[in-house]
């Protein structure tokens, strides 16, 4: 199962990918693994040297007892120290932030965040976006 951000390609120019770890409870697994989760506001950011991911919202599992998890709980991020590093270097630059893209289970079956290094788009940007998609469209259209 995968889970994606649909409006960061809008909203942002995605310049660097990154693979990252994210740390869960059971219940957390068991609602991702079912598709219970949207990423649509979902942020990133630092805290003592920590990366964090904040307002990741992902249900609550309907089997579980009591013990059931927060729904919308900021999440730790798991990257290299030297990633980290370099991602902190490169947020404290003017107008680049760190934005989660989608979350999906590794061959291994450990739940994996893509994160990208990325810069907002203006305006005008979007407007061409919408452009492109629209043209792209009647293209297929066409061709169909």
């Amino acid at each position: 199962m995968e889970i994606l951000n649909r409006k960061a390609k809008f909203e942002y120019h995605l310049l660097q990918s990154f693979e990252a770890g994210i740390m869960l409870k059971g219940t957390e697994v068991k609602s991702l693994r079912l598709g219970q989760a949207n990423m649509s506001d979902a942020w990133c950011t630092f805290e003592q040297g920590e990366l964090y991911l904040k307002n990741l919202h992902i249900s609550e599992y309907e089997h579980a007892s009591m013990f059931q998890h927060e729904v919308k709980a900021s999440r730790k991020l798991l990257l290299r120290k030297t990633e980290l590093k370099k991602l902190e270097r490169r947020v404290a630059e003017k107008g680049l932030t760190i934005v989660p893209y989608r979350i999906y289970f590794s061959a291994r079956g450990h739940a994996k965040c893509e994160i990208y290094l990325a810069q907002g788009k203006k305006e005008f940007d979007k407007r061409n976006t919408i452009k492109d998609r629209d043209v792209q469209r009647d293209i297929d259209r066409q061709l169909a």
